[in-house]
């Protein structure tokens, strides 16, 4: 007899657990007269590299399951086994005795809460290594400042030139380390969480803390935030691929990482809160809510107790000395947002004035350091993050037109520093802008005000959170923020006031955020990212519509007895467990008629064994609908197993196609109904966009059945909706006019699904997509 294997691996959960198998064309993935069990008690493989992961797979239950070695099987030819029931199958499970159904709930809860364990303790530790990242990035940051302005005798090297010398080293390890580096950090973790499912390269946070580092600490214009937002996230998602962990674990890691990075760095836990809620995420969601508090109190903890409790800035007592001063607040925060638009668009008109420039890109950065330095020989106030000059404005000590020349040398040198390719945030130098121009404009109306003002650090103060929501469209973080910056809570309502206006101004002359510029040159909108939020496949997680109550079968049962069950029951498949609970394969109908109609040599004594797919696409609970919608269609089959996301790999539910039907029937229950004209609402996630297409009154597909529509095979017919009632499609249901046909497609096949439903006549052999 002939024996064949076939090798199967795990990848990522964003592509959940989808397993590649090679062989014989079948139609369920993994049979086709090949075995290769994966069964778990095989022992895994060696390897000292395989230690850490290991490791923290023993500490943090994900499932790491590389490198086992594979079993080979011989089946032999035995023609008189039974061939199954004919019967159509039934959609039904049947249901277990009481107490093992009642003792498969304890589990399943213990299994919730353990689940929600994990996140704390990865939260906690997120928040642990992004402060101990920040406090080491400082330290790099006076190290190169000393090595630049101390070690170098001061005089030795022309100014110009010593940052153009930093900038050079910025260019170099930016191009020969990860280019990702580049910039300010922001737009690439936002980039990350809405195209890559949170996944950046570990090196990312080693090469953005030392380019980071060198640019603020040779005299360059920028801001230490922006990076360490980019330094944990970097973090956080290392920790999250390193584990193994969901697309959606990974993402909320990444927002874990970013607010951690503010709070550690600003001593702001809660502005860190919201500007990943606000800002990275775009989003307000509960678990991600907690666990993003957790990793920002535990960063601003460490932090507090390695470089002190103080806020950020000392800041004289201000309060609303007269309440007319509320119309100048708001024409503060009507002039900081013309600002914040200025701010943008003066930082990429440079970044293009470069792109055009046609010299090797390690030699921009430099170019850049020359003509920042060229300015600070006038304005030296204009070099690195620029704290001490904020103190000064809030203090009211700094002269007035000082302040007013420093707003535009400060957009200018900041611009020449980031638009040449060097390394540094954007954060920080937008509230030096806004300091020094609530500052000049405080002097001035003090100067010609009828009435008591207070004093011009008052409106340096309002000014740094006006032009910071200007810039970044986040005017929550820039209200919290500042209270936390200055601990000075005396000012909240012209505070609030400026910031809304400044936001509402900037958002009505620039639609784009100094962040989102950059993403949609890249081709990414930030309102599909919050429409992908919001899709009812993406919000709902596979443990709350999966069937809890299942059958499983051992895998010593013998085929016969297989076949009776199958007669019994009337199911289409059963998953493969052993003496534990541990999945380990599926077997279907489809499999004993496959084996049949191939011929396919099996002993008198074959079992479950020597015919189950033993790497089945699987999902955890914590999967999205979606997730586990795709893995439907690309492994053609309609129930996937649910198993435990620790290291266990026990089974804790099925999900059946029919589950995410009704889940989705009910989150959608709620919705406006959909317009009679036809209309094509597009959903987009990230490898696949969920349709819902409207038939014409005139469609030609009236009164044919399913199984005639000539629908590209990279699509997936999910769901009919007629008259209120959620149809699942199969091949005999019939079509009619004004039904809502749901589908999964991939992006360059959209278009020719949408002929084909859409179609108003009837369609060519060539038109069928």
């Amino acid at each position: 007899s002939e024996e064949r294997s076939v090798v199967g691996n795990y990848v990522s959960t964003a592509e959940v657990r989808l397993t590649t198998q090679t062989g014989p064309s079948h139609p369920h993935p993994g049979v086709g007269g090949v075995s290769t069990p994966r069964w778990p008690n095989a022992r895994p493989g060696g390897g000292f590299r395989k230690l850490v992961p290991a490791c923290l797979s023993s500490c943090f239950g994900v499932f790491l399951d590389k490198n086992r070695p594979e079993r080979r099987t011989s089946p032999r030819e035995n023609p008189s086994w039974p061939a199954p029931s004919m019967t159509p199958p039934r959609e039904s499970e049947g249901l277990l005795k009481g107490g093992r159904l009642s003792l498969r709930r304890l589990r399943h809860s213990w299994l919730e809460s353990h689940d929600v364990f994990r996140l704390v303790i990865l939260s906690l530790l997120v928040g642990s290594i992004t402060a101990g990242g920040a406090a080491v990035f400082r330290w790099l940051i006076d190290y190169f400042h000393w090595l630049f302005f101390t070690w170098i005798p001061p005089g030795t090297v022309p100014l110009p030139f010593l940052i153009g010398t930093g900038g050079l080293l910025v260019g170099l390890l930016v191009w020969f380390g990860a280019r990702e580096a580049q910039g300010h950090g922001v737009p690439e973790v936002i980039m990350a969480v809405a195209l890559k499912g949170g996944r950046i390269r570990g090196r990312v946070a080693v090469i953005k803390a030392l380019t980071s580092a060198i640019t603020l600490g040779s005299g360059g214009s920028a801001g230490r935030e922006g990076p360490i937002v980019q330094i944990g996230a970097a973090l956080g998602s290392k920790l999250g691929q390193l584990l193994r962990c969901s697309e959606e674990r990974v993402i909320l890691l990444v927002a874990c990482g970013s607010a951690a990075g503010i709070s550690a760095t600003f001593n702001a836990p809660v502005a860190g809160v919201f500007f990943a809620l606000e800002v990275i995420l775009g989003e307000f969601a509960t678990r991600s809510f907690s666990m993003v508090v957790l990793s920002s109190v535990t960063a601003s903890a460490i932090s507090r107790a390695m470089l002190g409790n103080a806020p950020a800035f000392a800041t004289p007592g201000h309060t609303l000395v007269h309440p007319a001063e509320f119309g100048w607040y708001l024409g503060l925060g009507l002039l900081a947002g013309l600002v914040g638009v200025l701010y943008t668009r003066v930082l990429y008109w440079i970044e293009d004035g470069f792109d055009g420039l046609r010299m090797p890109a390690p030699i921009k950065p430099a170019v850049g350091g020359i003509l920042v330095g060229l300015i600070a020989l006038a304005f030296p106030q204009v070099m690195g993050n620029g704290y001490e000059v904020i103190e000064g404005a809030l203090g009211a000590s700094m002269d007035l037109q000082l302040m007013a020349l420093l707003v535009l040398a400060k957009i200018v040198a900041t611009g020449l520093t980031l638009g040449s390719g060097g390394s540094g945030g954007t954060f920080a130098p937008s509230l030096y802008i806004g300091a020094v121009l609530g500052g000049a404009f405080g002097g001035l109306v003090n100067g010609i005000a009828p009435h008591p003002m207070a004093s011009s650090g008052a409106y340096a103060m309002v000014g740094m959170a006006a032009v910071f929501a200007a810039s970044a469209r986040a005017p929550i973080t820039a209200v919290l923020m500042l209270f936390e910056l200055t601990g000075d809570y005396r000012t909240i309502l012209p505070l609030m006031a400026a910031t809304v206006m400044a936001t509402m101004v900037s958002s009505l002359v620039d639609r784009e955020s100094i962040y989102s510029v950059k993403l949609k040159r890249q081709g990414v909108d930030l309102a599909a990212r919050e429409r992908i939020f919001q899709d009812p496949m993406r919000r709902v997680a596979v443990g709350k519509v999966m069937t809890r109550d299942f059958e499983t079968v051992s895998a010593d049962l013998s085929l016969p007895e297989l076949v009776d069950l199958f007669n019994r029951t009337g199911h289409q498949g059963f998953p493969v467990t052993d003496e534990r609970g541990r999945l380990c394969g599926m077997v279907t109908l489809k499999d004993l008629e496959f084996a049949r109609v191939r011929h396919r040599p099996l002993s008198a004594e074959a079992t479950v064994r020597d015919l189950a797919t033993t790497d089945p696409g699987y999902v955890c609970p914590e999967d999205s609908l979606a997730l586990a919608l795709r893995a439907m269609g690309r492994l053609g089959v309609g129930r996937l197993p649910v198993v435990d996301s620790g290291s266990s790999r026990r089974l804790v539910g099925i999900l059946r196609r029919s589950d995410i039907i009704a889940a989705y029937s009910r989150e959608v229950s709620d919705e406006e109904a959909v317009d009679p004209v036809d209309s094509l609402k597009v959903r987009t996630t990230f490898e696949t966009e969920f349709l819902e297409i409207v038939l014409p009154a005139d469609t030609p597909w009236e009164g044919q059945c399913v199984r005639n529509l000539a629908i590209p095979e990279q699509a997936v017919l999910v769901a009919i909706r007629r008259a209120g009632e959620t149809l699942i499609p199969r091949g005999a249901t019939v079509l009619h006019a004004g039904d809502v046909v749901v589908a999964f497609s991939q992006p360059e096949t959209r278009a020719d699904l949408r002929r084909v439903l859409a179609a108003t006549r009837p369609l060519g052999p060539s038109e069928g997509g």
